[in-house]
């Protein structure tokens, strides 16, 4: 890795015999300054060490051996997942693609999940891609007509429960609540829960290209004016339903939390380098 380094501290120096002291620039215009007329008194001069400023690591994105073990920042991962994509998009629907993210889902289990999120002008896809084999394994679609309740905020927790997260996220209703059962409720692999919480991807920071595409922010702004526009050109029994987009904080109703727990320590939602097995 280049070093980049400043100089600027570094003056040259001569070499001379004991006894042979001769005055520097900057010692005689020291001894020149002083009321006229007066004679020079000989005073001592203090020298401050240069200070020069050394960067090892210019790159202000840190860590980059971890980010190695995650297989969607391998070279060409991400960009084969939404050439796929655009793909199957271009096949089946035709819709207008606005963008791609890549963000962790946490599951009503508070389970951590690698996920591939694109917005159409008419649909929210949420995609479980396998970065390892390079293929789409689930693909969820999610009407944008049918959303009508986006909540940003910090994630809070029954005040018993035994694993909790922090920082912040978003939900995503698109359902009714009313609708979801006991059993799926409390079933850890349920698919019927009618919304989805996002955060934002660990790799965020890998590069300037992850930074982009994990940004929770960005995201939003581009969900946000796409689910307007999709309520106002609906013409189903979701027209002029609306939008709400609350600032409040997001349940995650788990107790016990010890799956979580395990998966979550260990990144079993993503894929992940996990090393040789065997002996």
């Amino acid at each position: 890795m280049s070093m980049i380094r400043s100089f600027e501290g570094f003056q040259p120096v001569s070499l001379k015999q004991e006894g042979d002291y001769q005055p520097s620039e900057t010692d005689q215009l020291s001894t020149e300054e002083g009321d006229p007329g007066m004679d020079p008194e000989p005073r001592q001069i203090s020298r401050q060490p240069s200070v020069t400023e050394s960067t090892l690591y210019p790159n202000p994105y840190h860590r980059p051996f971890v980010s190695r073990k995650y297989f969607a920042t391998r070279p060409g991962a991400i960009e084969t997942a939404i050439e796929d994509l655009k793909g199957h998009i271009a096949k089946t629907s035709g819709e207008t693609i606005q963008g791609f993210w890549l963000l962790t889902e946490i599951d009503h289990w508070n389970n951590e999940k690698e996920r591939i999120l694109l917005v159409t002008d008419k649909t929210l896809l949420i995609c479980k891609y396998d970065f390892i084999m390079l293929s789409c394994v689930q693909l969820q679609r999610i009407p944008l007509s049918s959303v009508y309740r986006i909540c940003l905020g910090e994630f809070v927790f029954p005040g018993m429960s035994l694993d909790k997260r922090q920082g912040e996220g978003l939900r995503i209703y698109w359902g009714s609540l009313e609708e979801h059962s006991l059993f799926s409720r409390w079933n850890p692999w349920s698919t019927e829960v009618p919304y989805a919480t996002f955060t934002e991807h660990p790799m965020k920071y890998t590069s300037e290209k992850f930074l982009e595409i994990c940004k929770l922010s960005g995201f939003t702004s581009k969900l946000v004016p796409a689910i307007q526009n999709a309520h106002k050109n609906s013409t189903g029994s979701g027209r002029g339903r609306g939008l709400m987009v609350l600032t409040e904080p997001i349940l995650i109703e788990t107790y016990m939390g010890l799956m979580s727990f395990i998966g979550n320590r260990n990144k079993l939602g993503y894929s992940l380098a996990r090393g040789s097995i065997g002996f």
